[in-house]
């Protein structure tokens, strides 16, 4: 069965990675389907959040943000909104286990903002949130995407968050879209073409 354009599979960081050894570089093969990074390792697909393991990564999701942040500063979004036709979810699985979830949301033609990113407990600290990013990076720049922006908390609990971000490439920024500024909230932007400086 051919995968979708969205699709393609990036490798595991094992323990050795982990302490300094680098990553081999993705393999692009693009075919009928589309852009696609066949290796050994995670695999990232388009996914469907109202499956049982996915809503079960979710609700974690929504418990975690909702136990550190104000309601009214809690802007991850629920089932009905990663349903949304602006909305591009993706699921990693390694050996059929979900890992982690990401999705994409495209605010306009050039500029799209990452959301619902989220590991499962078990798997952090296994690049698992890395691979989600660059996927999502990836998936933006093929439809043209100029600009990646995103939203996350601004407190201790979501340093390891800001630091992740901030590894591939994000630097901060000011609210965009329909966000409002707000102490909780930190607001991180990356460029993926040279001439989106001021797009």
């Amino acid at each position: 069965m051919e995968r979708s354009r969205d699709a393609y599979v990036v490798p595991a960081r094992n323990e050795t990675a982990a302490a300094g050894r680098q990553r081999r570089p993705l393999d692009p093969l693009v075919g009928p389907g589309g852009m696609k990074f066949c290796v050994d390792g995670f695999v990232v697909d388009v996914g469907d959040p109202r499956s049982d393991d996915v809503r079960s990564l979710l609700e974690q999701h929504l418990t975690f943000a909702r136990g550190v942040t104000r309601p009214e500063d809690v802007h991850a979004l629920d089932l009905d909104g990663l349903l949304d036709s602006t909305i591009t979810f993706f699921a990693l699985r390694a050996g059929g286990e979900l890992l982690g979830v990401g999705a994409l949301k495209q605010l306009d033609p050039h500029h799209a903002e990452l959301k619902s990113m989220h590991t499962a407990v078990a798997a952090r600290r296994r690049g698992v949130g890395r691979a989600i990013v660059e996927h999502l990076l990836a998936v933006a720049g093929a439809r043209g995407v100029r600009r990646v922006s995103l939203e996350t908390g601004a407190g201790e609990a979501f340093a390891p968050a800001r630091a992740l971000y901030a590894r591939a490439g994000f630097v901060p920024c000011g609210p965009f879209g329909d966000y409002e500024a707000s102490p909780n909230s930190a607001f991180m932007t990356r460029l993926l073409t040279e001439d989106a400086e001021g797009a």
